[in-house]
């Protein structure tokens, strides 16, 4: 299976992710200075952003399905313009897809964003214990469980409301397994 990728998503899915690091550097900032906040939203946020709509991505083309990340420049532009108030709302875009999409498909392509949060997420535990605590790996932990609850939810065009549509007992044991996460983080 052979990936494909246009001019216009590189641009978007680059915008995105610049928007939502700088807009967590500047509510994570606190204490530490604002290159190093800068780095560390780009390496524990941006990567958890990138490689969640990546997945849905490889798993739609999989299907063979165009699918293409746009993003959503408002969304953006209140996210850094929120940050400046300590805390963000981050909508950077999606996943658009187009082609055969049945329920079933629809909750494995959603699930898929969510799976590598949480893969993520243990990554950074795991690091963290291998090289002692550290922010970038606590942080890099924090901040892709969060993603893959938030995107748990189960209403409007969140990835939960199509995972919940197609099998509400994946949607169940994968939430609690996110929520014990959450608790331990």
């Amino acid at each position: 299976m052979k990936i494909t990728t246009s001019k216009k998503e590189i641009i978007d899915i680059t915008k995105a992710w610049l928007a939502i690091t700088v807009a967590f550097a500047i509510v994570l900032k606190t204490g530490i200075g604002l290159v190093e906040s800068f780095l560390i939203s780009a390496i524990a946020v941006g990567l958890g952003f990138l490689l969640h709509e990546l997945g849905h991505k490889i798993v739609a083309q999989y299907y063979r399905c165009f699918a293409e990340f746009r993003s959503f420049d408002s969304m953006l532009l209140l996210a850094v313009a929120m940050s400046f108030f300590g805390f963000v709302f981050a909508a950077p875009g999606a996943v658009m897809i187009h082609g055969y999409v049945n329920k079933e498909r629809n909750g494995k392509i959603s699930i898929a964003g969510p799976i590598i949060n949480i893969a993520l997420a243990l990554i950074f535990l795991l690091l963290s214990f291998i090289f002692r605590s550290n922010i970038v790996f606590q942080y890099g932990f924090n901040i892709n469980v969060w993603l893959a609850l938030f995107n748990m939810i189960p209403v409007w065009n969140f990835d939960g409301a199509k995972i919940f549509k197609w099998n509400k007992f994946v949607y169940g044991g994968f939430l609690a397994f996110v929520v014990f996460l959450f608790v331990l983080g």
